[in-house]
């Protein structure tokens, strides 16, 4: 199975005409999430917790501290986190609305009263500079233009000596068992399209670099990995039929098709190769996330 990739001037070209945002008002809105918010990408979302997302900040984190989510999603993290500040202060930002109301609907069910939410850009956080304790970010550089600008933005609404923290995975880092031609496909066609609307899907290995080059001082930066690994039965259904899905009916795939680099039929075989993948009883798949905390 092949896609179409269009050369680098084409690349180029589209990412010239890119949207930086889906409305008139630049600074609230997001640039083209190449994930989207299909049922299938929120799924995986709302699986993440302080403990398998954000292990790395945890034992920083004490009661009554401020903290700031950017790019909270369904906010099943930064809930978590607002338990471990008790007493404290946690927001939660995000582009989409409508997914900041799934997170309000989450705060009200778990009865996390010490939790707002706002509609915000991650480029003009809506905060005074020195606001909060902790500026976390999961899995959101690797979505922006301008990575470095963002965490200068974060770095700003820090406290002075209080900590940023971000995380994100690597893509070609991924690994899996059995080898798949179908799987080793799409790894190379996401780096294609990330790659076509200006984010770089590598971001976990360049964390360290951008911190730096976004001014925080190297003395104060602390750089580590963890990873996630998908190989139970349960995992690899839940892993394999969620990327299955996002071939063919997230942001990604309208994506791939906008920017010439895949049709529907290369896209449904891709599902394909991964409905056998979660089938394999040998199945292993691991995601390997840089992480770095830096004090501002």
């Amino acid at each position: 199975m092949t896609h179409t990739p269009h050369g680098a001037d084409a690349a180029a070209d589209h990412h010239a005409d890119a949207p930086t945002g889906a409305g008139s008002d630049p600074a609230q809105e997001s640039e083209s999430y190449t994930h989207g918010h299909h049922e299938s990408v929120l799924r995986s979302h709302r699986w993440r917790t302080a403990e398998n997302s954000a292990g790395f900040l945890l034992p920083h984190l004490r009661a009554g501290m401020s903290v700031l989510d950017v790019g909270c999603g369904p906010a099943t993290v930064t809930v978590d986190l607002a338990d471990r500040v008790a007493g404290g202060r946690v927001v939660g930002v995000d582009a989409s609305e409508a997914v900041l109301e799934s997170a309000r609907e989450l705060a009200a069910q778990r009865g996390t009263a010490n939790i707002t939410f706002q509609h915000a850009n991650a480029y003009e956080l809506p905060f005074a500079d020195g606001t909060f304790d902790v500026v976390y970010a999961h899995q959101l550089l690797q979505h922006l233009s301008d990575p470095v600008g963002a965490l200068r933005e974060m770095k700003r609404v820090a406290k002075p000596g209080g900590l940023v923290a971000v995380r994100d995975a690597d893509y070609a880092a991924m690994t899996w068992y059995p080898e798949s031609p179908g799987l080793t496909e799409w790894n190379t066609l996401y780096h294609e399209v990330t790659h076509a609307y200006g984010f770089e899907a590598d971001a976990g290995r360049r964390l360290f670099s951008w911190v730096q080059d976004a001014g925080f001082d190297l003395d104060g930066i602390a750089p580590s990995a963890s990873t996630w690994c998908y190989a139970t039965p349960a995992d690899r259904t839940w892993w394999g039929g969620l990327w299955a899905e996002r071939c063919v009916a997230s942001n990604f795939a309208v994506q791939a098709k906008e920017s010439a680099l895949a049709d529907d039929v290369a896209l449904e075989q891709l599902a394909q190769d991964w409905l056998r993948w979660a089938e394999e009883p040998a199945g292993w798949f691991a995601v390997l996330n840089g992480e770095v905390l830096a004090r501002a």
